[in-house]
């Protein structure tokens, strides 16, 4: 049998065994042992030294036509089987939606933010404004207006984390009153107003325990009603 003959041979018997083939992984192997460097069609160009000189184009353009068949069939058979499983996958991993979702359990706020909002409505409920302000804080008006003197004593039980010698974070609610006192226009009323301390977290040097954090809230409240004075 010449190599033609064997080549051809491989081709047909092979073309049906590609067809045969029903997973993506053992189409791969058959293409290595097909098309790779120890493959029958690659064997068959190595071994056209020994043709006569006169046979060898010819016979290279049959070898080459061999191998672009199994090729192509290879790759026909390659989409084949990875549209079938796309297909396989769109059958059985589908969702109906036109299926009612599944209920979604509402929650609550926390017990400390209801708490939080029942104060605000009841301070609203009397006029007060409610107000927040900045979580790090000027000195000044963190202790300064305070009444609390860099000298103070009264300094250490709050000391906090600095950004700076004059910016820190807010140990108190209550700079929101020195702030609000600078900028409310008494010519139009009053003042009344509370600092939640949930809008703006403060900060102290507290020795964290099972009751106790670094981080907590509070209210502040001011009114400039004479008759609360």
């Amino acid at each position: 049998m010449t190599l033609r003959d064997q080549l051809e041979k491989i081709r047909d018997e092979r073309k049906q065994s590609i067809l045969d083939v029903d997973d993506l992984k053992k189409l791969d192997e058959l293409r290595v042992q097909l098309l790779g460097k120890k493959g029958p069609v690659t064997q068959a160009l190595r071994s056209m030294k020994d043709l006569p000189a006169d046979e060898r184009p010819s016979f290279g353009q049959f070898a080459n036509k061999v191998r672009d068949d199994l090729k192509n069939a290879i790759d026909d058979r390659n989409s084949e089987l990875q549209q079938a499983a796309l297909n396989f996958k769109l059958q059985h991993e589908k969702i109906d939606v036109t299926l009612p979702g599944a209920a979604v359990t509402q929650g609550q706020p926390h017990v400390i933010q209801q708490i939080v909002d029942q104060l605000e409505d009841l301070f609203m409920g009397m006029g007060y404004q409610v107000l927040s302000g900045p979580e790090v804080e000027e000195d000044k008006y963190n202790f300064e207006m305070m009444n609390l003197p860099k000298d103070h004593p009264a300094r250490d039980m709050q000391d906090t984390f600095y950004i700076t010698k004059e910016i820190l974070m807010r140990t108190q609610t209550s700079p929101m009153q020195a702030r609000t006192l600078e900028t409310h226009d008494f010519s139009k009323g009053p003042l009344k107003m509370i600092s939640p301390g949930s809008f703006t977290v403060v900060i102290r040097m507290i020795q964290p325990t099972l009751i106790n954090s670094t981080r907590w809230k509070g209210l502040s409240s001011i009114s400039t009603l004479p008759w609360l004075i």
